[in-house]
C-alpha cells in the first residue's frame, strides 16, 4: 500500500483570476494552510474579466465567515451596500412590482403554512398585498436596515441579508488574503497543455514565457473560454438557450441620483430586462437581452435612456450562452465560475454558483488519482444546483403576461418537466417546492408565484378550521408588527456610516 503522503494532492494550479479564481484560492489557502500544499494561480493582466457582477445572495456571508473575513472591513474595501432582496418591475404586467426578499412572509398562525391563510383571506377580500407581510420587504421599501437580532423566536429574525459590492474590488481583497496565506500568483498566458497519455489527466501547462507549471489538480477559472475543461479536455456543453435565450448584455455604471436602498432592481424591457445595483459610490446598470428580438444599438440606447444619473464610463458589451459543462469535474480538472456554466444574472446567482463549486470541492477534496466516485458525486450535486437555479430563473419568464413578441414566446416555450411540476403543484393546491439541496427555498418561489399573479385554486383544508375574524385579526397583527419594526430601523446609508465608524479599529464583525 502506498504511503498516504504519496497519494495526497501537493500541487494545485488555478488558471484564471477574477472573482472565481481568487475565491477559490482564498478558500483553498485557508483550508489547506497546514498541509504543505502548494497553490499557484496563473492570470494575465492583458486578459480582462467580465467583472460586472455586483449583487450577491446571503450565502456569501457564510463563505466570508468561513474565511474569518470581517464584514465591516469587507464593506469598506468593496464599497458595499446592504441587499435585502430584489425588486421586480413590470415582470407580470406592465405596472406590476414586487420584491423577492431574503426572508419569509408572515409567521405561523396555525397548522398550515402562512400563505394558505393569506390565499383564503384574499378570496374573502380581507388580505392586503402579499409583500405587506414581509419584514425585509417593508424595510427595503422604506430604505431601512438593521441587523437581525440573535433571538431566533423574534419576528426580527425572519430575514437575512447580502451585499451589493464591486466584484473586482472583492477579487483584489481575496487576492491579498490568499497571497498572505501562501498562494503564489504567476503572471502569464497559458499557450499549451500537456496531458498524460494513459489516463488523460493534465500534467503541466506551458506559459507564453516558456515556463512550465506542473500540478496534481487543476482548477479552471478561465471564464467562458473554458481553457482547460473545454478547449483541452473537450468535456462538452449543455446548451440551455432554448430555456433562457437572453444572450447579450450592455453594462455601464452611472452617478448616484435616486436614493440608495438596500435592494437590487430588475425592470422588464421589451426584449429582456435592466438591472440597477446601488453601491456606495456609483450605480451599476445593465441591459440583458436576446438579439433575436432587438438590435444591439437599440438595446444600448434603451439602457442609456433609462439611467438615473450621468454615465461614468462607456457601456461594455457582453456575449454569453446559457448552459453548463456536461461535467464540471473531468479527470483532474474542475471548472469553477463561468468556465463551468452561466445562467444569466437575473437572481444574482453567479457568485453563489462559484461558492457552491468551491464548497463541494472542499467536501470531496481528492487524492492524486481523483477517484471517479468523488467526481461523480461532485457533478451530481452541481448538476442539481444548476438545474434548480435554471428552473427558478425560467419561472420569472414563463409567468409573464406581457404582449411583446419576446415575452409571448417566453410563455409558450417548452418547459422542463421539473419546472412544470412545480408550477402545476402550486396552481392546483398551493404546494411550494422544498428540498434539502438547491439554492431557492419556498419563500423565494412564493415571491415569484404570487408576485407575478399566479394564485392557487384552493388552499390547505386546515385553514377552514380558523374563523374568518381570527384569521383577519392574525394578519392585521402581523402586518402591524412588521410596519412598527421596519419604521424603527435605521436609514440604510446611516446604518452603513454608523456601522463602519463603530467597528473601525475593532474586530469588524457584524455579528
Amino acid at each position: 500500500m502506498k504511503d498516504r503522503s504519496e497519494q495526497s494532492i501537493r500541487e494545485i494550479v488555478i488558471v484564471g483570476g477574477g472573482t472565481a479564481g481568487w475565491m477559490t484560492a482564498a478558500a483553498l489557502s485557508h483550508r489547506l494552510a497546514t498541509t504543505g500544499t502548494n497553490i499557484r494561480l496563473i492570470e494575465s493582466a492583458e486578459i480582462g474579466t467580465v467583472g460586472v457582477g455586483e449583487a450577491t445572495l446571503p450565502q456569501i456571508r457564510d463563505f466570508n465567515r468561513m474565511l474569518g473575513i470581517k464584514e465591516a472591513e469587507l464593506m469598506g474595501r468593496t464599497s458595499a451596500t446592504i441587499k435585502l432582496g430584489i425588486e421586480f418591475r413590470d415582470w407580470g404586467k406592465t405596472g406590476d412590482h414586487y420584491i423577492h426578499p431574503f426572508g419569509v412572509h408572515g409567521e405561523p398562525i396555525g397548522p398550515a403554512d402562512f400563505h394558505h391563510y393569506w390565499v383564503k383571506a384574499r378570496a374573502e377580500g380581507a388580505a392586503e398585498e402579499f409583500g405587506r407581510y414581509s419584514l425585509p420587504i417593508a424595510a427595503a421599501r422604506r430604505l431601512k436596515f438593521n441587523l437581525p437580532p440573535g433571538n431566533p423566536d423574534s419576528l426580527l429574525q425572519s430575514y437575512s441579508y447580502a451585499f451589493q459590492f464591486d466584484a473586482s474590488l472583492y477579487a483584489v481583497f481575496l487576492a491579498e488574503y490568499a497571497e498572505a496565506r501562501g498562494t503564489r500568483r504567476i503572471e502569464g498566458k497559458v499557450v499549451s497543455v500537456k496531458c498524460d497519455g494513459d489516463n488523460g489527466f493534465i500534467r503541466s501547462l506551458t506559459l507564453e514565457s516558456g515556463e512550465q507549471i506542473t500540478g496534481d489538480l487543476f482548477i479552471d477559472c478561465s471564464g467562458f473560454r473554458g481553457l482547460l475543461i473545454e478547449q483541452e479536455l473537450q468535456t462538452g456543453f449543455a446548451d440551455w438557450s432554448d430555456y433562457l435565450p437572453c444572450n447579450r448584455a450592455f453594462a455601464v455604471p452611472c452617478a448616484i441620483s435616486d436614493p440608495v436602498g438596500p435592494f437590487t432592481r430588475s425592470t422588464a424591457r421589451s426584449a429582456g430586462w435592466q438591472w440597477r445595483i446601488p453601491l456606495q459610490h456609483r450605480i451599476g446598470n445593465g441591459h440583458v437581452y436576446c438579439d433575436r428580438y432587438i438590435r444591439d444599438q437599440d438595446a444600448v440606447d434603451m439602457l442609456m435612456d433609462n439611467l438615473e444619473g450621468e454615465p461614468i464610463a462607456e457601456p461594455k458589451q457582453l456575449f454569453f450562452k446559457t448552459g453548463k459543462r456536461k461535467k464540471l469535474w473531468n479527470r483532474n480538472c474542475i471548472a469553477i465560475g463561468l468556465s463551468g456554466g452561466f445562467l444569466e444574472p437575473l437572481e444574482s446567482t453567479s457568485i453563489d454558483l462559484i461558492q457552491s463549486g468551491i464548497m463541494n470541492l472542499l467536501a470531496f477534496f481528492p487524492e492524486k488519482q481523483c477517484a471517479a466516485s468523488d467526481a461523480d458525486e461532485y457533478n451530481r450535486l452541481m448538476d442539481l444546483e444548476f438545474d434548480r437555479v435554471r428552473d427558478f430563473l425560467m419561472l420569472h419568464y414563463v409567468l409573464n403576461q406581457r404582449e411583446e413578441p419576446f415575452w409571448r414566446d417566453m410563455r409558450e416555450m417548452a418547459w422542463p418537466d421539473s419546472l412544470r411540476e412545480k408550477v402545476e403543484a402550486f396552481e392546483r393546491r398551493g404546494l411550494v417546492p422544498q428540498y434539502d439541496q438547491g439554492l431557492f427555498q419556498p419563500a423565494s418561489w412564493l415571491s415569484v408565484f404570487i408576485g407575478q399573479n399566479l394564485l392557487p385554486k384552493t388552499w390547505d383544508l386546515r385553514v377552514d378550521a380558523m374563523a374568518a375574524d381570527r384569521r383577519s385579526a392574525a394578519l392585521q397583527r402581523i402586518k402591524a408588527a412588521i410596519d412598527d419594526s421596519a419604521g424603527r430601523m435605521s436609514e440604510h446609508l446611516a446604518f452603513i456610516e454608523t456601522y463602519r465608524a463603530k467597528f473601525a479599529g475593532s474586530n469588524g464583525d457584524m455579528q
